[in-house]
């Protein structure tokens, strides 16, 4: 299957994420995997334990349990995204862990087909972004896990970041455009109008998500804020201007041409944008939570 054919959530796992661009792929995986170590780390996985991973994506955390949980130990992978999920089940074959492994299409917030207290560790990576009913989700968890099972889970707190100063073009990857604000801002709008604060993506923090955890029935719950503000890599400009910040967003080529009306705007616009990425000369503004827990 294509990946113009797939959902939004399989396109932008799967290309829109890093351009297409095999040294973007890389940066993206190069962060990726010390999250999925820190977040089994935190669950404290054991051979022969049932861990359900909540918005799988392409499966990292799951297949990255496996080693720890050994040949008697079990995955469920759920995901909203069927697309999503057999890209998953063509990896377990290809593992041939196939027999270890159970595919389930669920929201975070509605897990129902998943018994009560029947699984061991309950992990998640950057899901709750896009849920709106956190607390639900968090009910979800607790119903699922055995007495003495673990939640652990990543969320980026995009709240951090936002809103943007307003001479710096992005929230996350900040570049200051004061040149060509009238463009910038534009492309901004447009952005905001597609997400603006009371999204899920922007909606929480990490008290919000000691809260929820804390409704939930959890006991003790440790959290950890990680919090950067650094400079930005030099970037090459078709990787950065086809990347889509999430899979709800348009990429930034995209969005230049629906905010930017005239060629003269979009090329005055890259003209002033495209030396800054690609010399790196920006700042970027990143927080994320790893909230961990046990069910007693």
């Amino acid at each position: 299957m294509s990946t113009s054919s797939q959902d939004q959530w399989a396109q932008w796992m799967l290309r829109r994420r890093h351009g297409g661009d095999v040294d973007e792929y890389e940066a993206v995986m190069d962060f990726l995997y010390p999250v999925r170590d820190r977040v089994l780390g935190n669950a404290h996985v054991n051979e022969g334990d049932v861990l359900l991973d909540v918005g799988t994506g392409d499966g990292l955390i799951a297949f990255g349990a496996l080693l720890e949980l050994g040949e008697s130990g079990r995955i469920i992978l759920s995901d909203v995204s069927q697309d999503l999920l057999n890209q998953c089940r063509s990896i377990a074959e290809e593992m041939r862990v196939i027999d270890q492994c159970q595919f389930l299409q669920a929201s975070a917030d509605d897990l129902t087909a998943i018994q009560n207290e029947s699984v061991d560790i309950v992990t998640t990576r950057s899901v709750l972004i896009f849920v709106e009913a956190k607390q639900k989700a968090f009910q979800e968890f607790y119903r699922v896990l055995r007495p003495g099972g673990r939640l652990s889970i990543f969320e980026p707190i995009n709240r951090f970041g936002y809103p943007a100063p307003s001479h710096m073009f992005g929230v996350y990857e900040g570049y200051d455009l004061t040149l060509v604000m009238e463009a910038a801002q534009k492309v901004k709008n447009l952005y905001g109008e597609i997400q603006p604060p009371s999204d899920p993506m922007l909606d929480f923090d990490e008290r919000d998500l000691l809260t929820s955890a804390e409704k939930a029935g959890f006991g003790e719950i440790h959290l950890e804020l990680k919090v950067e503000i650094s400079p930005l890599r030099p970037q090459g400009w078709d990787a950065f201007i086809n990347r889509a910040g999430n899979p709800k967003v348009p990429t930034l080529e995209e969005a230049m041409k629906a905010a930017l009306v005239t060629s003269k705007e979009r090329d005055e616009f890259e003209a002033h944008l495209r030396p800054l990425v690609e010399a790196g000369r920006g700042i970027r503004r990143s927080a994320a939570a790893y909230l961990w827990t046990t069910k007693f």
